[in-house]
């Protein structure tokens, strides 16, 4: 790990009140080798300074701390839809390790990464599926079985709500990652949200350390079970989303 990537991160972790022990430090270095490796000969971001990884991947993945307060005293069971090169869940369970994290991803090639990553990092605990939301939302294995949905998916929140509310257990929440100004979305998203089980309680708004980023973290919780009738078959959520 090189001294400005200790340096950078550290401020940066500051910022969220979260002090991580040395080897917690590693692994998120070693992820970050992975990640600009493994981004040479196949498409996981666009990212790939070390600042911009340090800020628009780590930082923004452990922000879900300003909303979930004890997410490092609980063992809460945590599922990532749409994870694509794992984040929010791997820098979640680096930094929480006591979390249960199920990674979720439709493309076969980025499972394989988030499984050299799991590796590598020797994590516990952890597991990434190759699968679609559409199916694994009516796999009983899954359904209704986490207490936290997080997702930074780029989609609009009624598709989004649709692919994620059926995870969640009844009293969990769906927290997705969102940029830019929601009101809008949110609002159209409403009606979308309550015919899946769900009610929005809270906006956590802030900027990205040292950007002028806004994100916004979108706490939904579930309060009913959610039809049958949801997820729709693959494609219609994002094609007809719900009104």
């Amino acid at each position: 790990m090189t001294d400005a990537f200790r340096e950078r991160f550290m401020s940066e972790l500051n910022l969220l009140s979260l002090k991580l022990e040395e080897n917690q430090l590693n692994q998120f270095y070693k992820y970050f080798e992975l990640l600009t490796e493994w981004n040479k000969f196949m498409n996981l971001t666009a990212i790939i300074e070390m600042d911009e990884v340090i800020t628009k991947h780590f930082v923004d993945s452990l922000s879900l701390v300003k909303t979930v307060k004890d997410l490092g005293d609980k063992d809460y069971k945590i599922i990532d839809v749409g994870t694509g090169a794992g984040f929010p869940g791997i820098p979640l369970k680096i930094a929480f390790s006591g979390l249960k994290i199920t990674l979720m991803d439709s493309l076969n090639k980025r499972v394989k990464f988030l499984n050299e990553v799991i590796d590598q990092l020797e994590l516990t605990d952890i597991q990434a599926n190759h699968g679609r939301a559409e199916d694994m939302g009516r796999d009983p294995l899954y359904r209704e079985t986490f207490d936290f949905c997080v997702s930074r998916a780029v989609a609009n929140l009624s598709t989004l709500s649709e692919y994620c509310m059926p995870f969640v257990k009844v009293g969990g929440a769906f927290i997705p990652y969102k940029s830019g100004k929601i009101e809008e979305e949110l609002n159209a998203a409403k009606h979308a949200v309550f015919l899946l089980g769900g009610k929005t309680e809270s906006v956590e708004t802030f900027l990205l350390p040292g950007t002028d980023a806004e994100r916004s973290l979108v706490t939904i919780r579930k309060n009913t079970e959610t039809s049958k009738r949801y997820p729709r078959k693959a494609g219609m959520p994002t094609k007809e989303p719900l009104k």
